[in-house]
């Protein structure tokens, strides 16, 4: 798996989402993802979201750990540049 094709499923399945993915094993990936679907959810929430939209390859090792990190749009405007 690459680092496109998980952009590529976590923006098709999560409402105006940007993804942001970095990994060059195969396996092992760095997300940030932006999408109005976080508002009001807990952190947690927030990464099942996520995971949902990567539909199992977490569970079939085609992705062996993905560090995530999620904002809704207001929040990453908020960070520090």
């Amino acid at each position: 798996m690459q680092a496109q094709d998980i952009e590529r499923l976590i923006e098709e399945q999560l409402p105006d989402a940007r993804a942001t993915v970095r990994g060059d094993d195969g396996v092992h990936f760095e997300a940030v993802v932006i999408s109005t679907a976080f508002a009001g959810k807990s952190l947690l929430q927030q990464h099942r979201l996520v995971y949902a939209a990567l539909g199992g390859r977490m569970e079939r090792e085609e992705i062996h750990a993905l560090s995530l990190k999620t904002y809704t749009p207001d929040a990453w405007q908020k960070l520090p540049s």
